[in-house]
């Protein structure tokens, strides 16, 4: 049974290494000090960004992280599920797919108009899993990094 639910501050030792794992596959490193305003952020209530974690027999196996932000084309918000990761041995086990459908149940509760969500072209795994919980929106995203 996977049981999912918000983040505590006691959370911080296991939901690391996901989120370096994480990093670690999209081939990405981020200085110390991002990590810890990402923690910080992700368990301020005044903050728009919010995690959850996945836990089968007691230990957290998954993370998701979600931002919610304004839209020009709705009056709800949007909600941007921004990072999802599983541990590799849980992987195929449904908590994915948990983790997702956990956001879409907090962001319709909180008046919400559309979850959505970026991934590489390259992978291809999670795609499975996506096309099963969404519909493409043929948007290509462009980006200026400074």
């Amino acid at each position: 049974m996977i049981q999912i639910r918000p983040f505590a501050l006691e959370d911080r030792k296991a939901w690391e290494p996901l989120w370096q794992g994480y990093l670690t596959f999209y081939k990405s490193t981020l200085p110390a000090e991002v990590t810890e305003t990402t923690w910080r952020r992700l368990n301020d209530p005044a903050e728009p960004m919010h995690g959850l974690v996945a836990i089968i027999d007691g230990r957290i196996v998954g993370i998701v992280h979600y931002l919610y932000h304004r839209s020009t084309w709705t009056s709800g918000d949007y909600c941007y599920l921004q990072d999802l990761f599983t541990a590799e041995e849980v992987r195929g086990r449904g908590v994915g797919r948990a983790l997702i459908e956990a956001v879409y149940e907090r962001a319709k509760a909180d008046g919400a108009a559309r979850v959505y969500w970026l991934t590489h072209e390259t992978n291809t795994d999670a795609q499975a899993l996506y096309d099963k919980v969404a519909a493409r929106s043929g948007f290509i995203q462009y980006r200026k990094v400074f």
